[in-house]
């Protein structure tokens, strides 16, 4: 527990790793390190000097033979967070779409009743300030997704002036391919260099005839969505993960923690991709739906009775396979743990 303890505390701006003895007499030995610094580990014995200097330069998540012994290397995803500029009716439909992705979203407006209506739809967090005194206030890191969809094209400039320079995973501004490039330009003149400027998405959102409030915001959503899942590779413990397992109503209940580990050929979802599986058969998130978790949900069980981990490997390519629902294909290496 006291390594999900660890989790939840992590600084996500820094580079997070961790490393995960997966067969031999060590199974189970783990350690998390926080931009080169030990977090956690529940093997002070084990020589981690040797898997440390093995870390992937590639900085994917993956599983490595290392003397002898299968090795997870898991590069945590940096957590996301979005911060929309204006509370117009685009930015309602983008606040409910943020609630169902389980993605924090701040609003700002200078208007009380728009900021009062971004509350109301669910904004985990509103100013109600002018754009450039509140994002004077916004730090942005590698996880931010900044989103512009104000009034007008005086507040856009004002916005991305504010918004350029700061760490982002994304930055997108709404308008029309004129009022884009008046503001594009404008901000050249500034001294922003074109470089900068080329790599903000604009016209906002993918491309898919848009036309309603809700439509832009799905088109906008859909182009993050893009953008968050080109970093792949990489190992994420989400919000109702982490509180599956530390919440006091849950963390009585045994449970055990799946991660797909490796993966070939069609697999359906990608390395570091987890759930939680509970005693009394509830499963929290999804390594694939019917395709895997029908098979491993049992070896699950198995480990919580007898506190021990394991590495199964599920094959989706053959006739049993098939019989069974498994329709995906590939092969999927999966690491079984129990939480105690």
């Amino acid at each position: 527990m006291d390594f999900y303890k660890a989790l939840q505390q992590l600084n996500t701006t820094k580079e997070d790793i961790v490393m995960t003895v997966m067969t031999g007499e060590n199974i189970g030995s783990r350690l998390l390190l926080s931009s080169g610094e030990v977090i956690y580990t529940n093997n002070e014995d084990y020589t981690w000097d040797r898997i440390i200097s093995g870390i992937p330069e590639n900085k994917r998540s993956q599983t490595l033979r290392f003397d002898g012994e299968k090795i997870y290397y898991e590069f945590i995803r940096q957590r996301y967070n979005a911060v929309v500029c204006g509370a117009g009716h685009i930015s309602i439909s983008i606040i409910k779409m943020c609630n169902l992705l389980d993605l924090p979203v701040t609003v700002i407006d200078d208007r009380l009743t728009f900021a009062n209506d971004a509350a109301g739809a669910g904004a985990n967090k509103v100013i109600f300030e002018s754009f450039d005194k509140a994002l004077d206030a916004v730090e942005g890191d590698d996880g931010t997704f900044f989103i512009i969809v104000t009034r007008g094209h005086r507040y856009d400039q004002t916005c991305l002036e504010k918004i350029i320079n700061k760490k982002n995973a994304y930055i997108g501004m709404i308008g029309s391919k004129l009022r884009v490039a008046k503001v594009l330009d404008t901000l050249e003149q500034n001294g922003v260099s074109r470089e900068k400027l080329n790599k903000v998405y604009t016209p906002i959102g993918l491309k898919i005839g848009a036309e309603t409030p809700a439509e832009i915001a799905v088109a906008i959503m859909a182009q993050i969505i893009e953008v968050k899942n080109k970093v792949t590779g990489s190992g994420t413990y989400s919000k109702e993960l982490l509180s599956s397992i530390l919440d006091e109503d849950c963390s009585s209940m045994p449970k055990a923690m799946v991660t797909i580990v490796s993966r070939k050929g069609s697999a359906p979802r990608e390395v570091g991709t987890k759930m939680v599986v509970m005693k009394d058969g509830t499963m929290i998130g999804t390594i694939g739906g019917g395709c895997v978790e029908a098979s491993v949900r049992q070896t699950a069980f198995n480990c919580i009775d007898n506190e021990k981990c394991q590495l199964v490997q599920v094959d989706m390519t053959g006739r049993e396979a098939e019989d069974e629902g498994m329709v995906c294909g590939g092969v999927v290496e999966l690491f079984v743990e129990p939480i105690k």
